[in-house]
């Protein structure tokens, strides 16, 4: 198969990418869940829009346990949303279009429907089969007891005992058991898949859970002693390298082994790891060029709107890119977080869970508000070195749909939890592309999960054209940091007003983005683009971000 990326090795270093939520993008068949064929047909979008590349979240056989990251066949799509064939051929439209494709990669756990996992329940303890896996006896007399005190992400024991007596472990949802990376068959299967998708002519790879692969499974196998540390969101402070499952060191082995293949095709394939990592310093480990060679960069997406914090998350993060030898990577939005229109306004200390659980009304937002602070962080994270990631939809400006009735809820959070956590449904609500239709343009007929009715003033169509909307200040954006953008510094400015960021780029272009409250006077100089109108007498107001010369 020909392959039509970039010839330029290093065109992920400073690109804007895309992230393509599969059942939410567009749905091609009318059946309410968005497919390959939807995507297709909406790659125009993205080409105006102005990104470097696509990032499809999973797409593979999956029984949505949790929303495709259980995957049953990593070498095949889930029949609901296309073939083999639906996928080529989106392929070489987006490389038709000057697009780049970056597929997900899951390989911490499979589906409990894999074929793997089902010939390891019917051979039973010992068997090679089970050695895929991570298997272990229970403690206790009668072995009723779970191996270790690790937790699930989603809540409960990360443990779970099979008919026989043993237990497997998944660190996510039961039907995801992890994988064993010290088996050598695990190991070998997915160099083939990287391969499979490789020569398929996909340009990367975003690799999902990076840091949990390797595992301390010597016996006898260490309890953590507190449950609130084997979740992924609270690492314990244990000596570095050394929790039992989180952010080992022999984890880098298996990146070096990928790096090798990555690199043998022309250009090499790029790959980015999504690792919840603490401190900054060993999740850059995970972007070092005998690596991934990108890594996410999270403490933009969690700092709050506020100018020290964000100057020193922005200076942090661009230092340990550079000690990696890596790029730095932005990232406002993503499938997992309350959308940044929304998230933004939430004051500071706000649990995001409960905040979902009152149907976004304790405390209420003021969604104009939300959108004006949304649009004037795009513009900052656009013109900061390195590459910039967006959530679809966001350049719509959607808030998060956070009065989900609880009926309808999908994310295995809600249930796993005992419906104490609502989970993430709210983010992943379909696109609107028209401002009628029974699903806003998203398909033929309804959505697998409800639209409000205010997504038709925020639609593709509602906004295509119009000047001033979310939708063109992106597209202009893009526009202009493809133009201006070059080289992986800045310079803050001296003597900045308090509340004020102001940043220049070695190419002699500004960015000031006013985050104090109160209008500001602007810097000399040519306004390129703004975020929001300047006020009266050429002053910045709150919320707002220009780019000068």
């Amino acid at each position: 198969m020909s392959d039509l990326s970039s010839t330029r090795p290093d065109w992920w270093r400073q690109a804007v990418i895309y992230q393509v939520y599969p059942r939410s993008f567009a749905d091609g068949d009318g059946d309410g869940l968005g497919d390959l064929k939807g995507v297709a047909q909406r790659l125009d979008h993205l080409a105006a829009l102005g990104v470097d590349a696509l990032w499809l979240s999973p797409f593979y056989p999956s029984e949505l346990a949790d929303g495709g990251y259980d995957v049953a066949d990593y070498r095949d799509v889930d029949p609901r949303l296309g073939t083999l064939d639906d996928f080529d051929a989106l392929v070489a439209e987006a490389h038709r279009l000057g697009l780049k494709v970056i597929v997900d990669l899951v390989p911490n756990h499979t589906s409990h429907q894999h074929v793997w996992f089902q010939e390891a329940l019917r051979s039973g303890p010992g068997s090679a089969a089970r050695d895929r896996y991570v298997f272990r006896p229970g403690r206790g007399t009668h072995g009723e007891l779970p191996p270790t005190d690790w937790q699930s992400v989603f809540g409960g024991s990360a443990w779970r005992r099979v008919p026989d007596g043993e237990w497997y472990l998944h660190l996510f949802t039961l039907q995801q058991p992890d994988l064993n990376w010290e088996n050598d068959e695990v190991r070998a299967d997915f160099r083939t898949t990287l391969r499979f998708w490789s020569d398929r002519g996909v340009d990367g790879f975003r690799v999902d859970v990076a840091h949990a692969l390797a595992k301390d499974l010597s016996e006898p196998l260490r309890d953590l002693g507190a449950p609130e540390l084997s979740r992924e969101e609270a690492l314990p402070d244990l000596p570095p390298g050394t929790h039992p499952f989180y952010d080992r060191d022999e984890v880098h082995e298996i990146y070096r082994d990928w790096r090798k293949i990555l690199d043998a095709y022309r250009p090499p394939r790029m790959a980015v790891a999504e690792a919840w990592v603490t401190p900054a310093a060993r999740r850059a480990l995970y972007a070092r060029p005998d690596e991934l060679g990108q890594a996410f960069n999270f403490e933009y997406l969690q700092a709050g709107w506020e100018a020290e914090e964000l100057r020193q998350v922005i200076a942090d993060s661009l230092a340990t890119a550079r000690a990696a030898g890596a790029s730095a990577t932005w990232v406002l939005s993503n499938h997992d977080v309350v959308r940044h229109a929304s998230r933004l306004m939430l004051p500071p200390g706000t649990d995001d869970n409960a905040w979902l659980l009152s149907g976004g009304h304790a405390p209420a937002v003021d969604e104009a508000a939300g959108l004006r602070r949304a649009r004037a962080a795009t513009l900052l994270m656009l013109a900061l070195p390195g590459s910039s990631y967006v959530y679809q939809g966001e350049e719509l400006g959607l808030p998060e749909v956070a009065d989900l009735p609880f009926e309808v809820l999908q994310d295995p959070v809600w249930e796993q939890t005992g419906r104490v956590r609502k989970g993430r449904d709210g983010c992943r609500v379909p696109l609107p592309w028209t401002t009628t239709g029974p699903s806003y343009g998203f398909g033929a007929g309804g959505s697998w999960l409800p639209q409000p009715e205010g997504f038709a003033a925020y639609a593709v169509q509602a906004q295509d054209g119009v000047e001033g909307s979310t939708l063109e200040l992106y597209r202009r954006a893009l526009r202009l940091r493809r133009k201006l953008l070059e080289g992986e510094e800045l310079e803050w400015a001296p003597d900045t007003p308090p509340g004020v960021l102001h940043f220049a780029r070695s190419e002699g272009w500004r960015c000031v983005a006013n985050l104090s409250g109160t209008a500001v006077e602007l810097p000399p100089g040519e306004v390129l683009l703004a975020s929001a109108p300047l006020e009266e007498g050429g002053l910045l107001g709150a919320d707002t971000t220009v780019w000068l010369t």
